[in-house]
């Protein structure tokens, strides 16, 4: 390959690049990205970044020495990919023709219909909605987070902290159901009500109220909570608008097998956007988490470069952590088809525990509130068992 194009340019396309440059890939490489700014760390935008504590150097993900000798088209959005002439289009106009393409488009956040327009509601995914909210955060109110998952939770103890007043609004009957299951998901999003943390579940957002500012969001059992601030939280799509008519398969984003290759040869893809084969469970899905856009870009660009020779690999399971109201949180593996979640360690009551989730007996997923050095342990057990 004379030319790869990485479309994307937070971390799986960063991460894709550097794989590439360490496999030995001394070709033309090329970054397209839609935002303005080099490759930064989304963790810390809701959290220490909105919290004022860091400045936006230390979210930069690039060493001051390094170099990928790459040509980075920041500010460009792609819009199509034609596959027999291997040309990226762009929507200022230009074409990228590239041997080889990863496909790094992340997601974007979803959000609330009607809100288009009034002053006062945000959602949290890039550097300029962090700036934003962090800027609205500062002048003090009411604040009502919309979504109870992780970035919402996220959000509500970082404005804790800062002393504002916050309502959790979750249409599920319990928040984190999905990802740490029902038992679980109540331990670790009682949280917010140990904090003082209003928390709604069970409940949808009819609306919002406010001519051009934000004054309350209207639930569907008749209330109204007064706010002064909305963040939405409500899940995020993958960028793979631009792909349509291409021939690429997409099934909520750009599927492929357990290394990153799509059904078109030289294309794969990494990050928030790929629903990658996971032979753990037999089904695709997507891992929209910090460690599958470090880790998995070198399986992709191993199969990238190696073409049909490529041997399929095994992911290590899913990996992710959240802070909230100081308590550290820790989870790896797949919480659906366990029939069983016991505590090992600790109290689920004094939120200091681990609990391991079995299948048969089996483990599936470990979660660990404080408990850093025990989680570790059983995540190597885990990844261990993964690959044998």
């Amino acid at each position: 390959m004379r030319t790869v194009a990485v479309v994307g340019a937070s971390l799986a396309g960063l991460s894709a690049a550097r794989s590439l440059r360490k496999r030995g890939y001394d070709g033309r490489l090329v970054l397209v990205g839609e935002e303005l700014h080099r490759p930064y760390d989304r963790p810390p935008l809701s959290k220490e970044f909105l919290a004022g504590a860091i400045g936006e150097a230390e979210l930069a993900l690039e060493r001051d020495d390094e170099d990928l000798e790459a040509q980075w088209l920041l500010g460009a959005r792609a819009i199509g990919l034609d596959r027999t002439a291997r040309a990226i289009r762009l929507a200022d106009g230009r074409t990228v023709r590239a041997d080889g393409v990863v496909i790094a488009t992340g997601a974007a956040a979803r959000t609330l219909p009607g809100s288009e327009g009034l002053a006062g509601v945000h959602v949290l995914r890039t550097l300029d909605d962090a700036r934003a909210l962090r800027d609205e955060l500062a002048r003090g109110g009411r604040v009502v987070v919309i979504g109870g998952g992780f970035i919402g939770a996220e959000v509500a103890s970082t404005a804790y902290a800062l002393g504002l007043d916050v309502t959790v609004v979750e249409a599920a009957p319990t928040p984190l159901a999905g990802p740490l299951g029902p038992d679980m998901g109540e331990v670790v999003s009682a949280l917010h009500t140990d904090h003082g943390v209003r928390l709604l579940c069970g409940v949808g957002v009819k609306g919002l109220s406010g001519e051009h500012l934000v004054d309350a969001v209207l639930l569907e059992d008749g209330r109204t909570i007064p706010a002064d601030t909305v963040v939405v939280g409500v899940g995020a799509r993958p960028c793979v608008d631009w792909l349509e008519g291409s021939g690429v398969a997409l099934d909520n984003g750009v599927k492929c097998g357990a290394d990153g290759r799509t059904n078109v040869p030289g294309v794969v893809a990494v990050g928030d956007c790929a629903n990658w084969y996971d032979p753990h469970t037999g089904a695709h899905r997507r891992v929209e988490h910090w460690t599958g856009a470090l880790e998995r870009p070198d399986a992709a660009v191993a199969a990238l470069l190696a073409g049909d020779a490529a041997q399929p690999g095994t992911p290590r399971p899913a990996y992710f952590w959240s802070d909230q109201y100081g308590v550290k949180i820790q989870f790896a593996g797949h919480a659906a088809g366990a029939d069983s979640v016991t505590v090992e360690e600790g109290s689920a009551d004094e939120r200091s525990f681990l609990a391991v989730y079995r299948r048969a007996g089996r483990p599936l997923a470990v979660l660990g509130m404080n408990q850093p050095r025990l989680f570790t342990r059983w995540r190597r057990q885990l990844t261990a068992a993964a690959g044998s």
